[in-house]
């Protein structure tokens, strides 16, 4: 059983390398957004936390997202999991580590997806997605092999996301820088952090996560 964080900016490609761990791997991808609209929808005691802060327009608390993270290590016991979008801040990390410390597990790894802004710009500018199987394509490096259609299941839902332009990755890579990057240090103090350039291609990519998980389970 393995648990890993995957750190990177904004379309450093963490989504699509954690995909290919939960199926390749069996992990189960701990992604806030995801577990936030599934909480709302649960009916659950948290759920109704969850659907009053952000049907108000508020942020969910640290503790919220904890809470959920609670419920998934009871509830799919017994599996690795991706961390992808929690810890953002410091505080989060702390949290984390708290709560794994209680259930008896840890961290074994944080991968950090690393990426140079400017070919990051490039990359994000021309990214669509696939709004049925959320396979990501680019118009460059990517594109579809019919144009409109989506190679893995045909649908022709083909969707940009709004700020998926340069100045607003800008902004998102600062808020990043703000917040989420001291989380490299703080995890290299640690001695958990694995660095993988994440500019190389999605195959190569994924086989540097895969050795690097690999070492683990024979160290």
């Amino acid at each position: 059983m393995t648990n890993i964080i995957l750190l990177g900016p904004p379309g450093a490609g963490k989504g699509t390398q954690a995909r290919r761990l939960v199926e390749e791997r069996g992990l189960v991808q701990l992604s806030t957004g995801d577990m936030l609209r599934e909480a709302k929808s649960s009916g659950t005691e948290m759920g109704r936390k969850v659907a009053e802060v952000m049907d108000a327009g508020g942020l969910v608390t640290d503790e919220i997202v904890i809470g959920l993270i609670e419920e998934k290590l009871k509830t799919e016991k017994g599996k690795g999991f991706i961390f992808d979008g929690f810890p953002r801040t410091l505080p989060q990390a702390d949290a984390l580590g708290e709560l794994l410390q209680k259930a008896g597990q840890k961290i074994d790894a944080v991968i950090e997806l690393r990426v140079d802004d400017e070919a990051l710009i490039d990359r994000i500018s021309g990214r669509y997605t696939c709004g049925n199987c959320g396979e990501v394509y680019h118009d460059r490096s990517k594109p579809t092999k019919v144009s409109g259609v989506c190679d893995v299941c045909g649908s022709t839902d083909l969707r940009r996301r709004a700020d998926d332009n340069a100045e607003s990755l800008k902004q998102r890579l600062m808020e990043y820088y703000k917040k989420t990057s001291p989380l490299i240090g703080y995890y290299y103090a640690l001695r958990m952090l694995r660095t993988v350039d994440g500019l190389q291609d999605i195959e190569t990519v994924a086989r540097e996560i895969a050795a690097i998980l690999d070492g683990l389970q024979s160290s």
